[in-house]
């Protein structure tokens, strides 16, 4: 990537660019630390996450307005890794963010931008909601004042609200305003800086209230000492590693196809369409400085660069500037941040979760069918109930599950009626192959080994009465074919031959023509009978009829 000073910097945008950055700066700090309470880690790693992935990725991006930043569904990943279980956990998590980084830039290098397309809508619409959902139940012993027990959010959720009455009504008063606040000035021109308005109305109440009562409120301050200055260098641990690897492919494939649709939604300076590749490569340089730097992993947040762009900025000038923003609070206002309180980002973060949920992507996936809706549902409630580095990976199973069994039942086979003048028509082939006449059958669809039973079904079958005929099978427009249907074809090349009738082939990929004779069919029924078409549409076709009409004495 060339370096194009003026594509980063120009007086004529810099102060919009430092308005942007001042805002997206401010934002990302109580943002930062929420992401870094809803992985269940120390919340610092996640305001370091936000800051060194965001400025460590823009500096490969294609969209210079994606903002990298610790998302919800990546630290609910983080949550489920069991990090607790290695020797040190903390350097457990800044490994897993190297080594999702590194994954990443696998991806970028391997051009993987392409295969984000074929992650089914059904998969993504549950795996999200699912995501709202566990955001919001995962918060509520930071809103409610009560630890819950339990293996996951669900018997957490429950035993939450079995003890109502151990419930903090100081800690549900602190939550219950920031939520008021954010709701209230979301839809004004406040807009996002109301998330900034909430936290620090919220835990002002709270320090007044830990003042009058003795339920106290817990505070950032309570849970970690929050240093002043930024974090010095860690190295990762390479021992732990393979036990991180899963939750590391499943941190990247959530980042990848988060950054993909920021790369799609967001303009790019220039106007021109992102590089998906490129934005997988500045994700992965942005995941491994955040790790380096005691951060936890990060992806392409749709929000933060939502909020970049609508505040004015004009160049990726504003994310460095950002970052030199939290810098900045980190350093001058430590003391200031301790103070944050856990049920104001608890508040926060429930805010969040509920408008993940979107009823109407739930609607569109329900009325496309029982199979995507069964997906769709099954990837739900297991995002639910299993840690979600497996989720994920069970999703994208079942993404490649639905999109065998779309293209398999996609296959439609036509009759194709050749008329005088050169014309041609297509109705619904006959049920039974008819004696005596020439049957061209086109099909439609892809012809890969899962629907090759369609394939089958939808052929004419050939009875005793079938003799002296002709079938035409034109595979115009097909670029490849499983062995499977070439058995199928052989079978009802055999049926024809049993009824003495004739079956002809139409083809023009050489890769077609070359599995018809892997597959045994130019055997069967003889090279004169497989024509290769050319690039005058229909000339094939035509001199097969012509010779079939010839053989049937017509």
């Amino acid at each position: 990537m060339a370096f194009h000073p003026r594509a980063w910097f120009s007086r004529k945008t810099l102060r919009k660019d430092a308005v942007a950055g001042v805002i997206l700066g401010i934002e990302a700090v109580p943002d930062g630390l929420a992401a870094g309470l809803l992985a269940g880690v120390n919340p610092l790693a996640g305001l370091y996450g936000y800051l060194f992935g965001m400025v460590g990725a823009a500096a490969l991006t294609s969209s210079a307005f994606m903002a990298v930043q610790a998302t919800s569904a990546m630290a609910l990943v983080v949550s489920d890794a069991q990090l607790g279980t290695l020797p040190d956990p903390d350097r457990g998590l800044f490994t897993l963010a190297i080594l999702t980084g590194i994954v990443m830039v696998v991806a970028g290098l391997l051009r993987g931008g392409r295969l984000i397309s074929f992650v089914p809508t059904a998969v993504m619409t549950g795996f999200v909601t699912a995501i709202g959902v566990n955001i919001v139940l995962g918060q509520l012993s930071n809103f409610t004042g009560y630890q819950a027990q339990g293996p996951n959010r669900l018997l957490k959720t429950i035993d939450v609200f079995l003890h109502v009455g151990q419930w903090s009504i100081p800690s549900l008063v602190v939550g219950a305003i920031s939520v008021l606040v954010i709701v209230v000035l979301l839809p004004t021109r406040v807009g996002s800086m109301g998330l900034v308005i909430a936290v620090v109305l919220g835990s002002v109440v709270a320090v007044v209230l830990n003042t009058w009562v003795t339920s106290t409120v817990v505070l950032l301050r309570d849970i970690v000492e929050v240093p002043r200055g930024l974090p010095a260098p860690v190295l990762p641990s390479i021992a732990d590693a393979p036990a991180l690897l899963i939750p590391a492919l499943s941190l990247a494939f959530i980042g990848l196809v988060q950054g993909a649709a920021v790369s799609a939604g967001i303009p790019t300076a220039d106007g021109k369409r992102a590089d998906a590749n490129r934005d997988f490569l500045g994700q992965g340089l942005g995941n491994v400085v955040s790790g380096l730097f005691q951060g936890m992993p990060v992806g392409g947040s749709m929000s933060g660069s939502s909020l970049i762009v609508q505040a004015g900025a004009k160049t990726r000038l504003s994310l460095f500037i950002a970052g030199a923003v939290m810098a900045v609070l980190v350093f001058v206002a430590a003391d200031l941040v301790s103070f944050v309180a856990m049920p104001a980002l608890a508040g926060l973060l429930m805010v969040v979760g509920w408008r993940a949920v979107k009823p109407s992507r739930i609607y569109s996936v329900v009325k496309s069918g029982a199979l995507p809706t069964a997906i769709m549902g099954v990837t739900f409630g297991l995002t639910l109930i299993i840690p979600l580095q497996f989720a994920v990976l069970v999703g994208v199973g079942l993404g490649v599950i639905l999109y065998v069994a779309e293209q398999s039942n996609s296959v439609r086979v036509r009759a194709v009626h050749l008329a005088g003048d050169g014309r041609m028509r297509e109705s619904d082939p006959p049920a039974v192959v008819p004696p005596g006449e020439v049957l061209v059958l086109q099909p439609y669809g892809s012809l890969f080994f899962a629907s090759a039973p369609v394939f089958e079904r939808q052929l004419p079958d050939v009875s005793r009465e079938s003799s002296g005929a002709v079938v035409i099978v034109r595979l115009r427009g097909t670029d490849e074919i499983g062995l499977s249907h070439v058995e199928v074809l052989r079978r009802f090349a055999h049926e024809l031959r049993d009824a003495d009738s004739t079956l002809k082939v139409v083809a023009s990929e050489e890769r077609v023509i070359a599995h018809l004779a892997a597959g045994g069919l130019t055997a069967d029924i003889g090279e004169d009978n497989v024509y290769r078409g050319s690039e005058w549409v229909g000339e094939g076709l035509r001199r097969a009829y012509a010779d079939a009409l010839t053989e049937i004495g017509a």
